[in-house]
């Protein structure tokens, strides 16, 4: 839609406008997509529990998924990488720590035995990946996208005979009978695409004016941005007492934001890792998965507690990334 925009005679107001549409546009563009693959996934008969774990995570990663290709496509791989390793944070800091302060998240046995498992292998995969060569190659993408084709398979195979956990995940947000699933599914794309063209144009655009890096655009403002379809689906599960999908929802969003959004832009476009982000956020968002393994491990509830420490380690990251890049 903006092909023939030149960003730099644009005001900051338009780009802060810019940046506003990008957001409600991939808000909007996460929901629709997420109810018509849901109605969509009903209609082939697929069981609500694969559909909680499996397409509402894909779903709501969409928007990260759009805006790392959008931004690949306008050579701001800093973006990239920011938004990769941002949102993941945002998600394990931000939005599971919000959700457990509403309410204590009580976590299954199986999310500990399988999800957080993968999870944590997956993250260790995907920093080796980053450390091994300074930056993503096609043949690093595919190892990627085998590994998401590897988890949905084990996925399937682990959970395709315990219907006894299908009416948890059957009350997620389905479309409703007035919105034809095709134009759920037309729509959300259609937002995805224009939000993320916007985001990533006003983003960058102000990364450039003010100095700062892409990467820190990405790490922030874009990956908090992306990450707000996995807030909503959080916090309202958590408020719904669905402690259980707010969890998974959070674990899913994560491994499928390494393994498919790293995947495919990898593949289609190899991104470098600058130095910085190997030193201080890659580790940062390491350590957080690790540190959510003993916090679902002991006594198999998130507390309010925990949330709040989550929340400050998020702050944390914060004001760490902006004071290293900005010169401290």
């Amino acid at each position: 839609m903006t092909v023939w925009l030149d960003p730099s005679s644009l005001s900051w107001t338009v780009l802060a406008l810019l940046v506003l549409v990008g957001f409600i546009g991939l808000t909007f563009g996460g929901d629709f997509l997420c109810r018509g693959a849901v109605g969509l996934s009903r209609k082939l008969g697929v069981s609500p529990l694969v559909i909680g774990l499996t397409v509402v995570s894909i779903a709501t990663s969409m928007p990260e998924l759009f805006t790392s290709v959008a931004a690949s496509l306008r050579d701001a791989q800093g973006l990239v990488i920011g938004n990769i390793v941002g949102s993941n944070i945002s998600n394990l800091g931000l939005i599971l720590g919000l959700s457990a302060l509403f309410c204590p998240l009580v976590v299954q046995v199986r999310v500990i035995r399988r999800e957080m498992p993968a999870l944590v292998l997956i993250t260790l995969l995907f920093c080796a990946l980053a450390y091994w060569g300074g930056g993503f190659t096609r043949l690093d993408g595919l190892l990627l996208l085998l590994c998401l084709v590897g988890y949905l398979f084990y996925f399937f195979i682990e959970y395709r005979q315990q219907p006894d956990l299908n009416a948890e995940i059957a009350e997620e947000e389905t479309p409703t009978q007035s919105t034809p699933i095709f134009f759920l599914l037309l729509g959300g794309t259609v937002f995805l695409t224009i939000g993320a063209d916007a985001l990533v144009i006003g983003a960058s655009e102000m990364a450039l004016r003010w100095g700062v890096s892409e990467v820190l655009i990405g790490l922030s403002l874009v990956a908090i941005g992306t990450s707000l379809p996995e807030l909503a689906t959080s916090v309202a599960a958590a408020l719904r007492k669905q402690m259980d999908i707010c969890v998974g929802n959070i674990i899913g969003s994560n491994v499928f934001n390494l393994v498919l959004i790293g995947g495919v832009t990898a593949l289609v476009f190899p991104f470098p890792v600058e130095a910085l982000l190997l030193r201080l956020e890659i580790p940062i968002m390491l350590g957080l998965t690790l540190l959510l393994w003993p916090f679902v491990i002991t006594g198999k509830i998130i507390s309010r507690r925990e949330g709040a420490i989550l929340l400050l380690l998020f702050t944390g990251f914060l004001l760490a990334a902006f004071f290293f890049r900005l010169g401290g």
